[in-house]
């Protein structure tokens, strides 16, 4: 590497929030070899595309990514091309015959990216050599403890992996054999590199993995999630901690009521609980129906009654009868979520749900879903309604003139809604206490109660403290 001039490299990241982290670390890797990242400039000497791979569509998504970066390459705007992530694992044979692409990385090694990388912009190319692969034939991802992350979130938030790989054997899902098996992080590393989050200004943290409830499971001593709540709860600067990708295990009533005595965590649960039909869900290789969740909802919210319930849904998987759907639209009508994203089912090459028999016609999935959602509009509105009157904690994102755009503990970033903050402006990062005086489907429009931005409180108990003038809240917990 000359030392005349600071080679570039740009990221472009495709998929979902464990992508984006991968993406950081691999930044992280090759700014601390001497990159300088440039995420707006034309010309780069390394581009990294970070791919997807678990849908079709996301795979098309990929390539149409990879193509445009080959052609840049071919106008001289780029010198090497490193190609990375789930793709490269499900797709290896198609990507290396793609011309202009000099080195395949496979998920799970964040640190062979970016030496793919440093090595692909120190080597001359030659046009007829194949680029270079590393792939493992059985993935499982490798812990980095001393990687550095760039950060591409808001400086105010990020997303902290707890685990990677899945052991579920879900009838439709192709992550196991991307991903390979799960594995927990060690609890140190994490709660080190939450802390180190917290010193560099980040006040929430989402917690993201595979299946975020089988955390620890994999562990010496085998701790848990309510146990690694607890650590990062006593993380000085953190405000908020957000847990996404909770699967519906026997344990989770146990981590809701732990979250209730934790202040910092948000009431707030993400849980993908994919259908309520019995025989759909024995289909799918998903544990519970229906009534065990309705169940599980109703105590959960008696442990915290004002927790936020998100969950994913797929329609039209071989064998959903109208009968089976029927029984979905009457779940989510009892259910009364507060977020809901429906899925159509995507017959993926290698899982067994492709090969089952009763395939449902793409437009009978695609109609199933727009009813569902249309039954959703109606309950997140009156969910939403419920909030008007009330003052609530929000961390403020962006300011124009005199009205700004936060989140409340109800949502998760880039997934949920929003609350339009009328009448004052706060620095981007900050905290207010705001009322809310309208909703609508999606979002909720609101008021702010104190003059001042301030840091978040996390007070035990959720009781409302005052202190100048201002009331504040721990996160999830209303002020009267």
């Amino acid at each position: 590497m000359s030392p005349s001039r600071q080679p570039t490299v740009q990221l472009i990241n495709l998929g979902c929030a464990k992508n984006v982290v991968d993406s950081e670390e691999v930044l992280g890797f090759l700014s601390r070899d001497g990159f300088a990242v440039n995420g707006q400039g034309r010309r780069a000497d390394v581009v990294v595309v970070n791919t997807c791979g678990f849908l079709q569509a996301a795979r098309d998504e990929s390539l149409a990514a990879i193509a445009e970066v080959i052609r840049r390459k071919r106008r001289g705007e780029v010198g090497r091309v490193v190609v990375a992530g789930c793709m490269v694992q499900k797709c290896a044979d198609q990507l290396s015959q793609i011309a202009g692409i000099d080195a395949l990385v496979g998920p799970g090694r964040n640190d062979l990216v970016a030496q793919a990388a440093r090595k692909a912009y120190g080597e001359t190319e030659n046009a007829e050599s194949k680029p270079l692969v590393h792939l493992s034939s059985s993935p499982i991802h490798m812990w980095k403890t001393d990687a550095f992350r760039v950060l591409s979130t808001p400086p105010w938030s990020a997303y902290l992996k707890i685990g990677e790989g899945c052991d579920h054997t879900c009838a439709f899902c192709t992550i196991p054999s991307i991903r390979g098996p799960y594995t927990s992080k060690p609890l140190d590393a994490v709660v080190a590199e939450a802390a180190g989050l917290a010193e560099r200004g980040v006040v929430e943290i989402n917690l993201i993995a595979q299946d975020t409830t089988r955390y620890g499971q994999d562990l010496p001593g085998r701790p848990n999630l309510t146990v690694l709540l607890r650590e990062l709860s006593a993380i000085d600067g953190l405000k908020w901690i957000r847990v996404f990708y909770a699967y519906p295990t026997h344990t989770l009533l146990s981590v809701v009521e732990g979250m209730a005595s934790l202040p910092k965590v948000c009431r707030y649960l993400d849980i993908p609980l994919q259908h309520a039909n019995a025989d759909i869900l024995r289909s799918m290789r998903r544990p519970g129906d229906g009534a065990r969740y309705l169940e599980m909802i109703e105590r959960m919210r008696d442990a915290m009654p004002d927790i936020s319930i998100r969950t994913t849904l797929i329609t039209g998987l071989p064998g959903e009868t109208d009968e089976a759907f029927g029984e979905l639209l009457e779940f989510v009508e009892q259910a009364r979520f507060d977020r809901l994203g429906v899925f159509e089912f995507s017959p993926e090459p290698g899982t067994d749900a492709a090969r089952m028999p009763g395939q449902v016609p793409a437009e009978i999935r695609r109609q199933r879903r727009d009813r569902l959602m249309r039954m959703q509009q109606a309950i997140s509105l009156e969910r939403n309604r419920q909030w008007i009157g009330r003052v609530m904690d929000v961390l403020i994102e962006s300011a124009e003139g005199r009205s700004a755009i936060g989140r409340t503990f109800r949502d998760g970033p880039e997934v949920d809604g929003t609350i339009r903050v009328r009448g004052q402006s706060a620095p981007p990062g900050s905290f207010r206490s705001v009322r809310v005086t309208g909703a609508d489907v999606y979002d909720l429009i609101g008021v702010a109660e104190d003059e001042h931005p301030r840091q978040a409180d996390s007070r035990p108990h959720g009781r409302a403290q005052h202190h100048r003038g201002a009331t504040t809240v721990a996160c999830g917990q209303e002020t009267h």
